[in-house]
């Protein structure tokens, strides 16, 4: 029986380390080929080390999501080579600073929502008619369970996760009559190096690693998954329901 995702082109950003270094890897297992994204060019050739390790194979693309234009080519590069776009999961993601909103510098404000917010539109703009050209295109964006929160020191994070919500949901709701499904992912708190910046006293150890989230992402970009527009919180094991408007 050949594996779920076998013939599937899968692109996965921030995929050079942490989640998305794990959901790639699971995506190959699955039979997918890999389009990795990512701007450390080390961490995107271990990961295809990996990947071919496990017999899976690998188009690496080091890319700043920043690059809009950049972004902007990739569309056409890969629908010269592939014709069309199986599964989209946008990973990538910076912390920024964790401080009072006064004191936020407007570089770092500008740079959270450019990698956050802005490129994953971009990325929508740029892969909209590959993932269309699927008979099964699967989109999963990873958010944080701190966009449903207003907590202290965490605004322009929290303010950049809530808004890719939102993107998500939208692209969702365009995308209802065709064969795309769009969904979002809150990992929880994981061993990664954005956990580690946000929390540097916490032990590392007592943390889950990314493989079991990531193959719980794997799921979500199956064929056989028809919910769309919704968010599955992995540390509930569920999808959970948006807060309805008042």
């Amino acid at each position: 029986m050949p594996p779920p995702l076998a013939d599937r082109i899968a692109l996965v950003t921030g995929a050079s380390r942490g989640i998305g270094y794990a959901t790639a890897l699971a995506l190959a297992k699955a039979g997918a080929h890999i389009v990795a994204l990512a701007r450390t060019v080390g961490g995107l050739e271990e990961l295809d080390d990996a990947i071919k390790a496990l017999g899976g194979s690998a188009t690496l693309v080091p890319l700043d999501l920043k690059d809009y234009a950049g972004i902007d080519r990739l569309g056409p590069a890969l629908h010269e080579r592939f014709g069309r776009l199986d599964v989209l999961v946008g990973n990538a993601g910076i912390l920024g600073a964790l401080s009072p909103l006064d004191h936020v510098e407007t570089k770092v404000w500008d740079d959270i929502m450019a990698v956050n917010v802005t490129a994953n539109w971009r990325l929508i703009r740029a892969l909209d008619r590959l993932l269309r050209s699927s008979d099964a295109g699967r989109v999963v964006f990873v958010s944080s369970g701190v966009a449903a929160l207003a907590l202290a020191y965490w605004g322009p994070y929290a303010v950049s996760k809530a808004a890719l919500e939102v993107l998500a949901r939208t692209y969702a709701a365009e995308t209802a009559t065709t064969n795309v499904r769009v969904n979002i992912f809150t990992p929880g708190p994981i061993r990664t190096r954005m956990r580690a910046q946000a929390f540097p006293g916490e032990d590392p150890a007592t943390l889950e690693t990314p493989d079991r989230p990531a193959q719980k992402i794997v799921d979500l970009c199956l064929p056989s998954m028809q919910e769309s527009g919704k968010l599955y919180a992995y540390p509930k094991g569920r999808f959970v329901d948006f807060r309805p408007p008042s």
